[in-house]
């Protein structure tokens, strides 16, 4: 039995799984939410207690890994991470190398994801495929000839940071009016919940948000971009229009790309993309509208849920083997 272990470093969760080369199914899962004030050491900690308690006596023939920020994937070293403090420089397949004495391999999440959809999901049989996560934030990663494809220091595929409306707020890079800052769950939550705190209540009713508060009790530090999805669904008339300016802005972004890159297929995954019909109408309206009209592709959902990453570990771990 070749057992491959697959590592999910998530902004906010942190997944380990187990699996027999050559199956689809996980032999065994563990999956734990990273805690508020988490650092580099604590996520740590708790994804050896989760390998620890997966591996029990086994030993993997590789581990591949993905991280949610920039990493080297030529050294397997982490450049930073956005959202866990602590991240700077840290030697990851260097440190798992040593500690279980197999191959390792790390890349970032949506490299990572991008290769699981095009191994096991909704781009295999396809040659060139650009799938885009939406979550925490927005990134991307390329399959390019049936490979991977990460650019010359391994940055490419930031469709996050594609600036679309250079008068839009200021994103968490410094610019104004990127992907990330309209399209990506903590944002369309801010967005909203700065809309609701200067809105008088007389005229709230108007505006709409009134499904919104309902929703968290009148507490706006609980909104979430998930939540802005459900009040979208439920009418909401402001949920609807922060949904739709995301959408607009993931549009405008993948139809720049297409007409750059001009790949078959555009995988959609991460929780916004659970959005509703709606949000995905005009995502392709939008992505339609924005390239040329030769320019042929296609915008899917992603298949493999919350599990993109670690099965793009496993299809990097395999080929160590």
């Amino acid at each position: 039995m070749t057992l491959i272990l697959a590592l999910d470093f998530g902004g906010t969760k942190l997944a380990a799984a187990l699996v027999n080369i050559g199956s689809r199914k996980w032999l065994r899962y563990e999956r734990r939410l990273s805690p508020a004030n988490a650092d580099a050491s604590t996520d740590l900690e708790i994804m050896r207690s989760l390998i620890y308690s997966l591996l029990e006596d086994a030993k993997p023939a590789a581990i591949g890994i993905s991280f949610g920020g920039p990493v080297d994937a030529s050294t397997g070293m982490v450049r930073l991470s956005h959202h866990v403090a602590g991240w700077e420089n840290i030697p990851l397949k260097e440190l798992l190398e040593d500690e279980f004495s197999v191959p390792v391999s790390v890349d970032n999440d949506a490299n990572i994801a991008a290769l699981g959809e095009h191994r096991f999901g909704a781009g295999q049989g396809y040659d060139s495929l650009f799938y885009i996560t939406v979550s925490t934030g927005v990134g991307g990663g390329w399959i390019l000839n049936g490979q991977p494809w990460r650019g010359a220091g391994g940055m490419a595929g930031e469709i996050g940071h594609i600036v679309v409306d250079p008068a839009g707020p200021v994103c968490l890079c410094g610019k104004r009016g990127c992907v990330e800052r309209l399209a990506s769950g903590p944002y369309m939550a801010q967005n909203v919940r700065e809309i609701l705190e200067n809105v008088p209540p007389s005229r709230q009713e108007r505006q709409g948000g009134k499904v919104l508060r309902d929703l968290v009790g009148d507490d706006l530090r609980l909104l979430t971009g998930q939540l802005v999805s459900e009040a979208a669904a439920a009418g909401d008339d402001l949920a609807k229009e922060v949904l739709h300016k995301a959408a607009w802005a993931l549009g405008v972004g993948i139809g720049n790309v297409a007409n750059l890159m001009n790949p078959q297929r555009f995988v959609l995954g991460g929780g916004v993309t659970k959005a509703g019909e709606d949000f995905w109408r005009v995502v392709r309206q939008v992505a339609r509208e924005t390239a040329l009209p030769e320019v042929d592709f296609e915008i899917v959902p992603a298949v493999l849920g919350d599990d993109a990453p670690l099965w793009g570990g496993v299809a990097i771990a395999s080929m160590l083997i």
